[in-house]
């Protein structure tokens, strides 16, 4: 069983940044298309960002183009999201991910982390 454990969440106030780590225990990491998502409080959870596994391609919701960032370091197993210009909307709990599929819902054939807490305060 893989392992996802999230790290980097905290509370900053509007127009801020955070930096969400997520390292895995997969011995092949690499070829995992790796992802986040988030859930609010009273909504369902949502896809945010992913990245293939060769790192050629990202993925980004809507709501967070532009301001979010992906990204994977292979050699320490460990995928990030850059988080700028945050917004009380970003409030949520986020989730790392792997075994994602982009070409459809983004469903999640692989792990789940147990999620870090992002508030962000008006």
């Amino acid at each position: 069983q893989v392992q996802l454990v999230e790290s980097g969440g905290g509370l900053v106030r509007t127009g801020g940044s955070l930096k969400l780590s997520c390292t895995s225990s997969a011995r092949t990491f690499s070829s995992y298309a790796m992802g986040w998502f988030r859930q609010a409080p009273g909504k369902e959870r949502e896809f945010v960002a992913g990245i293939n596994w060769s790192q050629t391609n990202t993925y980004y919701s809507d709501s967070v183009k532009g301001r979010f960032i992906i990204s994977r370091d292979n050699a320490k197993n460990t995928v990030h999201l850059q988080m700028n210009s945050l917004k009380p909307e970003d409030t949520a709990v986020y989730f790392c991910a792997d075994g994602i599929n982009f070409s459809g819902a983004y469903e999640v054939h692989g792990s789940w982390g147990q999620g870090t807490q992002v508030t962000v305060s008006s």
